[in-house]
Order: structure tokens, then sequence, then C-alpha cells
């Protein structure tokens, strides 16, 4: 099965026309800040400051700025926070979880102080990149807008006629009759009576008011095998072989309350959904770190990461349940009673793409350390390609609607006897276009999507340590916000004018992270 994505009149849209693909591919892309409290509470600014294991997920070479073996462990507190306002209407919802974060070691040798390789440092490093934990909510009047209508409209643009929906009604398993020819969504709309001929032209209804409700789960993880080496002490080399196992699952209720006009009751319906990624895949990276003067503290670092190479599984269900009262009955329709595993799961390759980091970093005496790095990713480079290593037709839309990212990490620390006091900052760009949205595609079971603006991430931390012992604790704060769409708005007439304003939720995500990290120096 090879999967397509319509372009009608592209070339006529103003806005960049996206595919549902390039929105669940984008769990892949980027990461979050998170590793060891150390890491964390400077902000991930240590790639040229070196002496902490997170710090190779930027930069493999400040493993050779180990000088003694190290063992770490970190696990963490996340709170959720996620406010809408649609339309005047606001809702909120929270979510806590706990989280193993980092398990890691380094076994530091040293090979002498007459030759030019100080030190051989070995490490292997466990880390959770991103959490998908979370619950979001929305909902208020859509003053006649409604998921019907783009249900209804995006059977057209597929070639439908009023004529044939009868034909559609009447067949016993119109999903596989119909799976190249008509949107998944648009034939259970048919099925269901959201969708219907009225006087020869093919509509949907009018909302009176929603509510969309969505729980995601899983995580992006991260499991490093590196070497680094001290040359002269001026000069520190690494190399990582990665290996990343994706996780992200999301369950979806959507609720429509209709009307015959825009404030009398009609019933409603109520869209449920299941879609689950699973992804494994294999990366390298090089790096190196400078200290060009030898009697200065003063060191520069690059690194070049190459594109994970994913190997993707995407399944998904989907159940649609309406009580309409101009029909006097109720129906219901579940993918999973008509289509099999085979149709409903989709085997593919996704590689991410380079990945590409600068920094510099400089201590002061025995009690302050400050760093700062730049990294940059082009998601527009992203490649999805069939298991037969055919690009996909969804591909054109990764240029389209993704973006180049970039990310500034800042951050120092100030030690005091046996304690150190640590702060940092992040920002990372936008991944989506600002008027990007999700494409009609056939085998799409959900309308919604979002488009993530900046993130701005504020770290704190502190650390005690004894003898060989330590023990840190940081504290992340991340701030997003972005537009949110239950579905895409056309005009009465139909056609592709789209009115993107008017489904348009403004949201704001906050996620407080609370790490602790216990470590042994031997």
């Amino acid at each position: 099965m090879k999967r397509t994505t319509i372009l009608l009149c592209s070339t006529m849209l103003s806005v960049a026309l996206c595919a549902q693909n390039a929105y669940d591919v984008s769990t892949a892309l980027g990461g979050e800040l998170n590793g060891t409290a150390r890491y964390i509470g400077m902000g991930g600014a240590l790639s040229a400051l070196g002496g902490d294991i997170s710090a190779i997920s930027n930069n493999p070479a400040a493993l050779g700025l180990f000088r003694s073996s190290d063992v770490s462990l970190s696990a963490s507190v996340n709170v959720t926070t996620n406010d809408s306002k649609f339309y005047g209407t606001s809702m909120n919802e929270s979510l806590t979880t706990v989280s193993l974060d980092q398990l890691g070691f380094v076994y530091s040798q040293k090979i002498g102080n007459e030759t030019s390789m100080r030190y051989l440092n070995w490490g292997f490093n466990y880390r959770k990149e991103k959490n998908f934990n979370r619950k979001f909510s929305m909902g208020g009047l859509l003053e006649g807008l409604s998921q019907t209508k783009q249900m209804a409209q995006d059977l057209v643009d597929w070639g439908l006629e009023a004529d044939d929906i009868a034909q559609i009604n009447n067949a016993d398993n119109p999903f596989t009759k119909y799976w190249n020819q008509y949107p998944i969504m648009g034939i259970m709309g048919l099925r269901t009576g959201l969708v219907d001929n009225n006087n020869g032209v093919v509509q949907g209804w009018n909302g009176y008011n929603n509510n969309y409700y969505a729980r995601e789960s899983g995580g992006l993880e991260h499991y490093d095998l590196s070497i680094g080496a001290n040359i002269n002490d001026q000069f520190y080399l690494g190399a990582t072989l990665g290996m990343a196992n994706l996780r992200y699952k999301r369950e979806t209720s959507y609720t429509e309350n209709l009307s015959d006009d825009y404030n009398v009751g009609n019933g409603g319906y109520t869209m449920q959904t299941y879609y689950q990624l699973k992804g494994t895949g294999v990366n390298l990276a090089l790096g190196a770190v400078v200290r060009p003067m030898e009697n200065s503290p003063f060191r520069f670092g690059v690194s070049v990461k190459t594109p994970t190479w994913y190997n993707m599984r995407e399944s998904f269900n989907a159940a649609t349940y309406t009580d309409i009262k101009f029909f006097g009955e109720q129906y219901d329709q579940e993918l999973s009673d008509y289509l099999n595993s085979d149709y409903r799961n989709y085997d593919y390759h996704f590689n991410t793409p380079w990945v590409f980091n600068a920094s510099i970093g400089t201590t002061f005496g025995q009690s302050f350390a400050v760093g700062a790095e730049y990294e940059y990713q082009d998601f527009t480079s992203a490649k999805l390609k069939d298991m037969d290593g055919y690009e996909l037709g969804d591909q054109a839309s990764l240029g389209w609607c993704l973006k180049k990212s970039h990310t500034l990490r800042v951050g120092g620390e100030m030690r005091i006897d046996a304690f150190s006091l640590r702060a940092g900052y992040n920002y990372t760009s936008p991944s989506f276009s600002e008027d990007a949205y999700s494409a009609v595609s056939l085998y799409s079971i959900r309308s919604e999507f979002t488009n993530f603006k900046e993130r701005h991430t504020a770290t704190f931390g502190i650390g005690f340590r004894w003898d060989g012992f330590y023990a840190d604790m940081a504290l992340k704060y991340d701030m997003q916000k972005a537009d949110f769409y239950p579905f895409t708005a056309y005009d009465e007439a139909g056609g592709w004018t789209l009115y993107l304003n008017d489904t348009k939720t403004t949201v704001e995500y906050n996620r407080a992270l609370l790490l602790f990290t216990v470590g042994f120096k031997f």
C-alpha cells in the first residue's frame, strides 16, 4: 500500500499545505532539554565544558574531558499544564507523571602524562529526549462551523458526487471497496448521517458547539555508546553510536452538538480515535573540543550528527457514534469492524535531518563556569520513504509546513565549597510554518492539527559534592504557545477558500520538571 496526498489547487493557496504524516512524524524531530540535574541546571550548555555525561548528546567530544570514571542515575517529576481559549471559552488540563530520565556510566582510562593521548574514555548513557505525556481539551460555540462540513468537502475534492452516496451506504464494506478512492473520515461521515445528499449537493451540518479531548503518552528514548580521547590536554575528540526508541500514543474524543440553524438543537455525534507510532532508529555523531591557548581554560567545540534512520510503524482505529434527531435513529461505525490490521497498520522509513552544533565555554578559577551553544537542524530536509525505499507522496509537504530549527543554550555554575548553584536558558525556534495546515488524506482518521510556536526554557539547579559522591537537583520550566485547529473551516459555498482563523484555538503549554541525580566518581 502506498500513501499519497492530494494537492488540489495548491498553487492557488496562500497557506502551506501539510499532509497528516508531517504532523505525526514531527514527534521524532528535535528534542527537549533533559539529562542529569547538573546538565539541566546549566541549560544544557556543557558541550565545550564537558565533565557531564549528558553533554555527549550534543557533542561526544565532551566525554574526552573526563579525568575519572563516573556513574549516575536521574529521575524526575513532571507537571504538564495546557490552557486553551476558543471563542471566549477557556479550558485547562494538567497531568503529573514520574519518569526515569537518565542512567549512564563513564570508564576513564589514563594513558599517561608523557604521551600525546592523556585519557581514553568510554561511556554509555540512556536519556529520555522527549516526554509525550499530557492531556488537552478545548471547546466552545461553533456558530455554524462543523467538522462535518470538512468531511463533505473532502469527499467532493476526491470526486464524490451526491448520487454516489446511496451506493456507498449500501455497500457491505465500503471502507475496503473504496479504500483508495474516498477519505476514511468522509466514508464514516456518510455511514453515520454526518454527510448526506441534500437536493443533489453533498453537505454536512451546522455545528452549535464542540468539545475536544486528547490524552498523549510515550517518549523518545536514546541510548548512546561513546568514546572520547584527550590529546595533550588541548584537543578532545569523540564519537557516538546512538540508538533511538520512539513510542507515541494518542487517544482523542471529539463531540459536536448540531443544529438545524444556528441555535436549534439537532442531536450530535462523537468521534473517538486511537493512534500509535512506534519507531527504532540509529545515528552517528562526531565531535571535537579545542582549547586553543595552552594557559587559558577557554575552549570551543563543534559536532555533527547524522540523520536518525528510523523504521516506523503507525497503527490507528476510529469509531463514530451519532444521534441526529432529524433521522430519528442512532448510528455507529468502528473501523476495526471493517478493516483488519493489514489496513490499519503501516510501515515506512523516516530520516531526521542532520544536526550541527557549535559551543564555547570557560572557567574562572575553581568557582565559576559558563557555556553557550547553538544547534541547527533543517526539518524540511527530513525524508519519508516506503519500505521499498521509494519516496512517499507526503514528502513534498514536509518542505511546505516544516521550518529550519535553531536552538540556543546558555548556562553557568558557581561553586561554593562543596555546593554549586546553577542557572540556564534555552530558546528553540518554531518547527512549523505559522500558517501550515493538515491537508486532505485518504487514510487520515482525524482533522485536528497543532502549529507549535517557539519554546522558552528556564532552568535552576543546586549540587553537593562529598569525596566521590554527588547529589544534584534541577528545576526546568518550559513555556510554549501554539495554535490548535479541531478541523479546517470552509466557506458555505465549499471549494478551497479556507478560514483557518475561524477554528483557531490559542494554547499555552507549560511543563515544570523537578529532577534529581545521584552519582559517584571514582
